[in-house]
């Protein structure tokens, strides 16, 4: 089984958080999988990346300020017609139901757990992302 390499937008208006993003996710979720990535703090620089490179996997903070990851979320969805694969990380759990407008693929909750982001992450790029 070979490697596959996929590129995760991690999207946080705060430094810190993107940080524990690519903590809580890591280069290796799976002995198959290789991730690289690239980080975006504004709501421009986030489409202009998608626009610029292969995104496999976006990674976007609900909480984000002034332009959130739900928002973002919805707007590349509704912009593109091959957006990436879209996993958003929210404050509540009763938030869901914003990430289903968005129409996202996944949610994960802050604080992220290593283990549920690297497995919720993994999934997405095996079963939903083109090979």
């Amino acid at each position: 089984m070979s490697d596959r390499l996929c590129t995760v937008l991690l999207y946080s208006d705060d430094p810190q958080v993107r940080d524990r993003m690519r903590l809580a996710v890591g280069t290796r979720p799976a002995p198959d999988l290789r991730l690289e990535f690239v980080e975006a703090s504004s709501y421009d620089e986030c489409v202009r990346l998608v626009d610029d490179y292969e995104i496999d996997l976006l990674l976007l903070d609900g909480e984000a300020s002034p332009g959130g990851g739900i928002g973002i979320a919805r707007q590349i969805k509704d912009d593109f017609d091959q957006p990436p694969l879209t996993c958003l990380v929210i404050a509540r759990a009763a938030d869901r139901w914003l990430a289903a407008y968005a129409e996202v693929d996944a949610t994960l909750v802050h604080p992220l757990d290593p283990v549920t982001t690297a497995a919720t992450v993994t999934e997405l790029l095996r079963t939903h992302a083109p090979a």
